[in-house]
């Protein structure tokens, strides 16, 4: 077949979050570009039964294994593998038919099943933010060993990225990674004292799953990317700033050694910088709504307040440390956001009990993958214990 015309076959693992649903909108608009080979979830059988029907994959996982009767008996007529647990995420990425694998999984889960898609040389779409920043340094360089690309999906990543195409030779001086500021922008530490879950879940901009909306109001999500762009694209951590910018047009810029500036514009909508990164080098045609400048007449900018929104300050200073801190804080975050989600903790909790667990964490400053997963480990059991201390 000629290879023009040849269509990408993809896994998707987390099929049925909100990057997951979005990359299939991607796949159902491009039949003709992109094929699913793989669908993974965690325990939504209902969906992911359904997605397989309508996409038609060769396989599929869902890893709660008490869910595994109900999907095979609903796929084995037709004709889709069925199989369960963790380990066959790790299994499925491997598979020869899959060109492409989408990590759309949250958090920590995302780590082992990208590491085992990057020794069998598969390129990566990256929406999976916490791999590179529990094990960045380790994920890199595996990557560069195996000559495997790393397709940011994150729109700010994918923003500077598209800014850097045809200029991967030119050295940057500086990156803004822009924040919408979330819904408790301009608010005080003695006003986020009362916020409700109901209130951090909507989020003015973006319409994403509950944990990066949560991740997003505590300036979290802005944290792990600031992060993430260190491995993603090598940069020291002075070169990495972030900037809020209410109306979530400019997705972020890179600013090279001559002083100039490169900025990737567009309305908030996930399926850009997935749809870029299933299909690069190639941009396709849409029919994503389009930006008019006539309805922004004024796009605006504000420096991130550190000082109330403690876990973009918690970021920075794990870039600093280096070594394990990072992953402490991820693995401490993912416990401190779930419990204020389920009402244990209140907002301000979250940001405080990440640094109490990143602070008193056993620190291992040149990890190897099974310190990462001790640490994980460890920061998860002292946060448990932290959150019920201040429930």
């Amino acid at each position: 077949m000629n290879n023009s015309v040849k269509k990408k076959k993809i896994a998707i693992l987390g099929s049925t979050g909100s990057i997951g649903c979005q990359a299939l909108e991607v796949v159902h608009e491009h039949p003709e570009k992109f094929e699913v080979a793989v669908l993974t979830a965690h325990s939504n059988a209902d969906l992911l039964i359904k997605q397989a029907i309508d996409f038609k994959p060769n396989t599929v996982v869902i890893v709660d294994e008490t869910q595994y009767e109900k999907v095979n008996d609903a796929l084995w007529k037709h004709d889709i593998k069925t199989y369960a647990g963790d380990e066959s995420l790790c299994q499925v990425v491997e598979m020869d038919e899959v060109d492409l694998v989408l990590t759309a999984l949250v958090g920590y889960a995302g780590l082992k099943p990208t590491l085992a898609a990057i020794k069998a040389k598969k390129p990566i779409a990256l929406a999976n933010k916490e791999t590179l920043v529990v094990a960045g340094e380790l994920v890199s360089k595996l990557a560069n060993e195996n000559n495997v690309p790393l397709l940011p999906v994150d729109s700010e990543h994918s923003a500077l990225f598209q800014c850097m195409v045809g200029e991967f030779h030119n050295p940057i001086e500086k990156i803004y990674l822009t924040a919408s500021g979330g819904p408790f922008r301009g608010m005080k530490k003695s006003e986020l004292e009362k916020v409700t879950v109901q209130q951090a879940l909507k989020h003015p901009n973006w319409e994403m799953g509950a944990k990066i909306t949560i991740d997003s109001a505590s300036l979290m999500n802005k944290g792990l990317e600031v992060i993430e762009a260190k491995w993603l694209f090598d940069l020291k951590n002075e070169q990495i700033d972030v900037i809020v910018h209410p109306q979530s047009i400019i997705h972020s810029v890179v600013q090279f050694e001559d002083g100039s500036m490169k900025a990737q514009m567009g309305l908030p909508d996930m399926k850009l910088p997935i749809q870029y990164a299933m299909a690069y080098p190639n941009r396709l045609a849409n029919s994503f709504p389009r930006f008019n400048f006539l309805d922004y007449p004024q796009l605006s900018f504000e420096k991130a307040d550190e000082d109330t929104f403690l876990n973009l300050a918690l970021s920075y200073r794990a870039l600093e440390l280096g070594g394990t801190a990072a992953c402490a804080l991820n693995a401490a975050n993912e416990i401190t956001n779930l419990a204020f989600r389920k009402s244990k903790i209140g907002f301000l909790k979250i940001g405080e009990i990440n640094q109490e667990v990143m602070e008193h964490c056993t620190f291992v400053k040149e990890p190897k993958l099974n310190d990462y997963i001790a640490c994980d480990s460890e920061a998860r059991a002292m946060a448990e214990e932290l959150v019920l201390k201040n429930a």
